[in-house]
């Protein structure tokens, strides 16, 4: 499209200038160029807003789950850091330096003092910590993937939704006329005195009422809008696509908990408990002590009795931590991690449960949905047409109400509306059911 276009506005332009220098050829096409861009940013600008795009949109550099890849990267190199040992310290000094007299050959003990102290942390202490990190890195991707499905079921959510108020102000638009047009008959009726004021009353009255119900679904479109554009900005201002998405199919319930057990929510969960289960691994390598290994060189100056240079010394030592008072420290610690471990372990067989539960509760909700679409196509939406035709014929052959002519054509925009719901709370129910048994986009 944008290549027809520009084609016409060359060959438009190029008819009317007349360009004698290749100045004046380069910067003709650089407007066309420029033209051609404008008028393809236009078309992307109004084109409608499909449910893929929106998806598309909502997932790209969407900050919550960008925010958790973050931590998981910071966890891994935290998770490496962990491993490594402490940094050695080195040691310097004067050693035995006498202060009444003398200087630093007087007495045979003065050094000049060189060391290097390396500690090492009990047990296995490293590997555990590193194996924590890890854990919390694979939490933290999993809580990624997890952030990933529930965005997914929100721009899902939020694109049905503006969907529907989008259909309800068309339906109620294109039944405007009709009021209108009711209004008019019932007043020329009245006015040769066929009919009485009150059909003129009550068709003004549900002509005003549909006004309000007008006023008020542009008010819940707007909300419905907004609730969009948190997921795809100022794209939720473009017209959405007319097509809902042909989601009519599902696996069975025992297929779809079975894919439930590799829900990310649930993989975020294990990963907690093994990070819980380093916790414990941790607080048992407490019990073992901790050492350091001191290696010291001291120098000598001066020379003995005999002329002989002194001899300079060299130490080394080993410092072992005594893990004597463990029931306030060491056994309190291990207590503790048990306790958070088990809490872990709770959790994730109670947050089992819940996804469980909920699959069962939305796939019911899912099917008794499609049943009452199905009945609504097969027989109200007929009926509700019926009955409104067949009360406007007794009105008008003096056999009927015009009470019940009214009450029949907003019961049948009603079942309408009723109809376009059904379809979108279908389609809202296999987003979630989507996201709990990782169906396929």
């Amino acid at each position: 499209m944008a290549y027809f276009c520009g084609r016409t506005l060359w060959v438009h332009i190029r008819n009317r200038v007349s360009c004698n220098t290749p100045q004046q050829m380069t910067a003709l096409v650089l407007l066309v160029v420029n033209l051609i861009f404008a008028v393809t940013a236009t078309a992307q600008q109004t084109s409608a807003l499909t449910l893929a795009e929106a998806e598309e949109i909502a997932l790209e550099r969407e900050p919550g789950q960008v925010a958790y890849v973050a931590r998981a990267k910071a966890l891994v190199d935290q998770s490496v850091a962990a491993g490594q040992l402490a940094d050695p310290q080195l040691r310097m000094g004067v050693a035995n330096f006498p202060l009444e007299s003398g200087g630093f050959t007087t007495e045979g003990m003065s050094q000049i003092q060189l060391g290097i102290r390396q500690a090492f942390p009990p047990g296995k202490t490293r590997a555990e910590r590193t194996s924590q990190f890890r854990s919390q890195a694979l939490e933290m991707t999993e809580n990624a993937n997890a952030r990933g499905r529930d965005v997914l079921t929100a721009v899902r959510d939020a694109w049905l939704e503006t969907y529907y108020w989008h259909q309800a102000i068309q339906l109620l638009t294109e039944s405007r006329p009709f009021f209108d047009d009711l209004v008019t008959i019932t007043r020329s009726l009245y006015a040769v005195g066929s009919k009485d004021q009150q059909d003129v009353l009550r068709a003004e009255l549900e002509l005003s009422r549909l006004e309000d119900r007008l006023i008020e679904t542009n008010r819940y479109r707007s909300q419905a809008r907004a609730r969009l554009s948190r997921w795809v900005g100022a794209a939720s201002n473009r017209p959405l696509a007319t097509q809902l998405p042909s989601w009519q199919q599902l696996p069975t319930v025992e297929v779809m908990r079975t894919s439930l057990v590799t829900h990310p929510s649930l993989s975020a969960a294990s990963a907690r408990i093994d990070v819980r289960r380093a916790g414990v691994n941790l607080a048992k390598e407490s019990y073992k002590p901790g050492w350091a290994l001191d290696l010291g060189y001291g120098y000598r100056d001066g020379t003995l009795p005999n002329g002989t240079p002194r001899s300079d010394f060299i130490s080394l030592a080993v410092t072992v931590d005594i893990p004597l008072f463990r029931k306030n420290r060491q056994d309190r610690s291990l207590a503790a991690a048990h306790n958070e471990r088990d809490a872990a372990i709770e959790s994730k067989d109670e947050l089992l449960r819940r996804l469980n539960s909920q699959l069962d509760a939305e796939y019911a909700r899912w099917q008794d949905l499609l049943r009452r679409i199905q009945l609504y196509e097969r027989l109200i939406l007929a009926q509700a047409k019926d009955q409104s035709n067949a009360a406007l014929a007794a009105y008008q052959s003096e056999a009927g109400d015009f009470a019940d002519v009214m009450r029949g054509y907003v019961d049948d925009l009603d079942i309408r509306l009723d109809h376009i719901r059904l379809q979108i709370e279908h389609a809202q129910s296999y987003a979630v059911l989507a996201n709990l048994g990782d169906l396929p986009r």
